[in-house]
């Protein structure tokens, strides 16, 4: 009797980042394609969930978060204004400040936050759209898209209670124990609240 004859299961790889590099002229070129591109077609890349990093050409180093920066900018230049005025001056306020390390680690669970609820909202349209005999439901869609958008202007207005003006830094607990014990506090309440926005859903 033959052995039976086992294979290993495949494993999907992670497609490798695309290379951008980026020279003194400005210019980026797509080493997978072997040709120049632009801002544009990197943040077309982003939409399109694609990976990618960019070096200096000169000095080899990792420039990635300039570049995206850069990207920001430039929609925000075509009048495509995503970031409210108040949220960018409490951005830069944070710099130097020292909850500042919190900051990076507190947007990216709020816009994970926001893109899962998102998400959930394309499921449930699809659903209704793929039911036979019903209509869609845009009253309910008007409602969930104003809880979306309260849930990033909250977002926004959690870091106001962190912000002090110079005179007033040093006071309360030490160490800034106190900004991130609120931070932690509000970052359950979104949670808790998107928990009950999935609940109404069903």
């Amino acid at each position: 009797m033959a052995d039976d004859v086992q294979t290993a299961p495949e494993t999907k790889t992670a497609e490798p980042p695309v290379v951008v590099k980026k020279y003194a002229n400005r210019r980026l070129y797509d080493t997978r394609s072997s040709s120049y591109i632009t801002l544009d077609n990197l943040a077309e890349m982003v939409r399109e969930g694609r990976d990618f990093v960019v070096y200096d050409a000169k000095t080899g180093e990792d420039i990635t978060r300039g570049v995206l920066t850069q990207i920001i900018v430039e929609e925000e230049g075509k009048g495509r204004n995503l970031l409210p005025t108040a949220f960018l001056r409490q951005l830069i306020g944070f710099y130097g400040d020292q909850v500042q390390s919190l900051v990076p680690k507190y947007l990216e669970q709020a816009m994970a936050a926001f893109a899962q609820q998102q998400e959930q909202m394309r499921a449930a349209m699809q659903k209704t759209m793929g039911s036979v005999g019903t209509l869609f439901p845009f009253g309910n869609m008007e409602e969930v898209s104003r809880q979306n958008m309260a849930m990033m202007e909250r977002a926004f207005n959690l870091f106001s209670p962190f912000y002090r003006p110079q005179g007033e830094a040093g006071r309360g607990r030490p160490d800034g124990m106190e900004e991130v014990e609120t931070l932690r506090a509000e970052v359950e309440r979104l949670r808790e609240e998107l928990a009950a926005a999935r609940r109404e859903k069903k």
